[in-house]
């Protein structure tokens, strides 16, 4: 504990330091010393301020005009010059990483992926921050390691075991114009900093009426089943968080998706739930590209073709309905078209309309409780675009309206049977 407030302390000075000075500096001025004073050798043009009313002095408290005050100066004026910033984050017009022409790549798990990713986002971005229950000491699932050692204490630290705390830090640092990363040690606990997500960071843009916002946020979270985690380290949030205005929630499948996922996380203008399946951690593996490369934030992939019915999921649940689409076609010569939606909020509905008018049919698997989960939105969307293509109703393969048991989890999650008897379901019911 000792050590975790000396840390946090360290990283509050760069904040507080300037507080006396308040009085006499508008919050935008306020906001581009402190991150001069982060990183002094770096430029402030590299890093985006938020947009607030900002007085024609550029000089400091004592009457000096500072290097860092002019250069921001410059760039503020260029940045006034033109209010139609786009958050190319979202360009679903990008097109996906080419993998095979990236080279070199390293096999990497799902952990070790995150873990080169922060890596990568903390040394490029000299205003970005980690900090979360145990992340200086790498983590429970060890997605942290060794980042202390190489970007020091002070910018790589724990918290105290605060998920409200640990949200409004966030909101508070990234106000000021810095990269906020920070983890909630398992997404069953993210609910006491509800209040702060959904009241704060996803509404600050919307009622300053952008005039300054703290998008610059990536909340990192391990979710989901992982064969023994009971009802307290299973749970899968999304449909929580995907109901609030102003955030965007993403969930990768695995490493090579979580790379670009988060690479874009920390480029988007908006706070990014990222939910991190826990089983894939260890489990997932994958070629992963050395060089850094984004994905689109709110675009879809089809991870296979297929005419006979479509298949939509996300998360750790492709894998599941990968084996589910490839017993249909062996079995019964069923070829499904499986999408992963990748981003939740927003999510690509244009991808999912486009499948279904194609092959009539659809099949929406995720292991959260079926009422209200985000399936329900899913279907409901295509039920609206997709009416007069539709050959079969649709079909939802969930987990049970009761809290996630321990003993009884095979029996809780959708597995591949279940998703298989469903895709048989639609297709008899068309022919």
């Amino acid at each position: 504990m000792a050590s975790s407030s000396k840390n946090t302390a360290m990283f509050l000075s760069h904040v507080l330091k300037y507080r006396n000075e308040a009085t006499k500096a508008t919050a935008r001025q306020l906001s581009i010393r402190c991150l001069s004073s982060l990183t002094p050798s770096i430029p402030t043009k590299e890093r985006t301020p938020n947009r607030r009313n900002l007085s024609s002095s550029s000089t400091n408290v004592n009457g000096k005009a500072s290097a860092a005050s002019a250069t921001a100066q410059q760039f503020l004026s260029e940045f006034d010059s033109n209010q139609s910033t786009v958050n190319t984050a979202y360009d679903r017009t990008l097109p996906d990483p080419d993998y095979s022409s990236l080279k070199p790549q390293t096999s990497l798990n799902l952990f070790s992926s995150i873990n080169a990713s922060l890596s990568h986002i903390l040394e490029t971005n000299p205003s970005s921050v980690l900090f979360g229950e145990d992340v200086a000491f790498g983590g429970v699932f060890r997605c942290s390691q060794n980042l202390r050692e190489q970007h020091g204490s002070h910018r790589v630290f724990n918290t105290p075991l605060s998920e409200n705390g640990i949200a409004g830090m966030a909101i508070g640092y990234a106000s000021m114009g810095g990269l906020a990363i920070a983890e909630i040690q398992f997404a069953d606990y993210i609910f006491p900093a509800i209040d702060q997500i959904v009241n704060e960071m996803a509404k600050m843009r919307y009622r300053s009426g952008s005039q300054w916002d703290c998008g610059s946020i990536i909340l990192r979270t391990p979710c989901g089943a992982v064969g023994h985690g009971g009802h307290y380290h299973s749970q899968s949030p999304e449909a929580y968080l995907t109901h609030t205005p102003g955030l965007c929630v993403v969930m990768p499948r695995g490493p090579r998706c979580a790379k670009g996922l988060l690479l874009s996380a920390a480029e988007c203008k908006d706070p990014v739930i990222f939910l991190e399946p826990k089983i894939l951690y260890r489990s997932a593996v994958e070629d992963v590209p050395d060089e850094p490369y984004k994905i689109p934030l709110g675009k879809a992939e089809i991870i296979r073709s297929g005419t006979d019915v479509t298949v939509v999921g996300w998360g750790s649940q492709l894998r599941v309905l990968e084996k589910a689409c490839n017993l249909a076609s062996e079995k019964f010569g069923i070829e499904c078209e499986l999408i992963d939606l990748r981003t939740l909020l927003p999510w690509d509905a244009e991808t999912v309309i486009q499948s279904v008018e194609k092959t009539g049919k659809l099949v929406v698997s995720h292991e959260a409780p079926i009422t209200c989960g985000f399936g329900a939105e899913v279907v409901s969307t295509i039920q609206e675009k997709c009416f007069l293509s539709l050959e079969a109703p649709l079909k939802r393969v969930c987990g049970y309206d009761t809290p996630f048991p321990l003993v009884f989890e095979k029996y809780y999650v959708p597995d591949e049977w279940k998703n298989l008897d469903a895709i048989k379901e639609v297709v008899e019911f068309a022919q």
